[in-house]
């Protein structure tokens, strides 16, 4: 039999008359005061009560966010980048970090928003987890990824989501990687894709993935030839979002690949109100580490093996502040 404090034994009477106070008090929700009167206590003894409960392990507070969501985690990787919310899934694998981002478009997307949605495997399976959505504006943020094994690609995605919403879309029918700026330049003056690059203005909230620079990490790498990956990676990029190679510290390169893309540029992407990152596999955590210090997205979604490499290898004190153009 313990002894609590006051030096009052902790029997099952005292055990039981604890437990009964601390039932109407955290489960019912009663006050101090009413539970003095259905015990026949003064508030104090009540109070001193529900103090020693706690004290003796007899009162356990639990906490969660839902089994989906890792609100300690959440809450350490939201304050280790400054973000205005991170998202950690429990365990690993897409599906989990794709369900919690259908969950929060959901939630925050609204009819008089204007989603952007790049291309990732994880944004694809957010699509395909949405059931309903308001009928915003959504737009295509690149062109598609040239892959002979890949049959889904980013315009479908808008497709997806505007017939699921009813609202307006603005895809984007070309390539993402073209052979040169010049091309480049040509596709982007071509009706639809410039009635899409005419709307990141008007973005509010933009869906993107981070790519590491190694192969099955990215798309884009995927797509180059070997020479070009290799002068990249020797140029210190070590990944890529939608397209747009950046080094170790989150700087996006000022390179030949970055002029001959059909994606929204770095400013643009900067002056969204909302962006959302999605990374879904450990082997991302340095490129995932250097994208979110250079104060580029807003709000983090990933899983707990993400989380554990990021923890790994991450540098968050250096965070830079989020600007609009910087």
């Amino acid at each position: 039999m313990s002894v609590g404090a006051d030096g009052v034994a902790w029997g099952p009477g005292r055990r039981l008359l604890a437990a009964g106070a601390a039932h109407r008090f955290h489960v019912l929700g009663r006050t101090k005061v009413e539970i003095a009167r259905e015990l026949g206590m003064s508030r104090f003894a009540v109070a001193r009560l529900l103090d020693a409960a706690q004290e003796q392990g007899l009162v356990r507070i639990e906490v969660t966010a839902g089994d989906d969501l890792d609100h300690r985690a959440s809450e350490e990787l939201a304050a280790a980048y400054g973000l205005r919310r991170a998202l950690v899934a429990p365990g690993a694998g897409r599906p989990r970090v794709a369900s919690l981002t259908a969950e929060l478009l959901t939630e925050i997307v609204g009819p008089d928003d204007v989603l952007g949605l790049a291309w990732s495997r994880t944004i694809n399976e957010a699509v395909d987890a949405l059931t309903s959505l308001p009928p915003c504006t959504v737009v295509q943020l690149c062109g598609a990824y040239s892959l002979p094994w890949r049959s889904d690609t980013s315009a479908e995605t808008v497709a997806r989501v505007g017939a699921l919403c009813g609202g307006p879309t603005f895809p984007i029918y070309a390539p993402l990687v073209l052979p040169d700026d010049q091309t480049a330049r040509t596709l982007r003056e071509q009706p639809g894709v410039a009635d899409a690059f005419g709307r990141f203005a008007d973005l509010t909230v933009a869906v993107i993935s981070v790519g590491a620079w190694s192969p099955e990490h990215s798309t884009v790498h995927d797509v180059l030839d070997e020479e070009e990956r290799t002068a990249l990676g020797e140029r210190g990029v070590v990944g890529e979002v939608v397209a747009l190679p950046f080094d170790a510290d989150g700087r996006v390169l000022d390179v030949d690949l970055a002029r001959r893309v059909l994606a929204i540029d770095e400013a643009a992407l900067r002056a969204v109100p909302e962006v959302i990152v999605l990374v879904s596999e450990p082997a991302r955590a340095r490129a995932a580490d250097a994208l979110l210090r250079s104060g580029l997205a807003s709000t983090l979604v990933t899983d707990a093996a993400t989380t554990t490499a990021l923890r790994e290898t991450a540098r968050p004190g250096q965070v830079v502040e989020r600007r609009a153009g910087s």
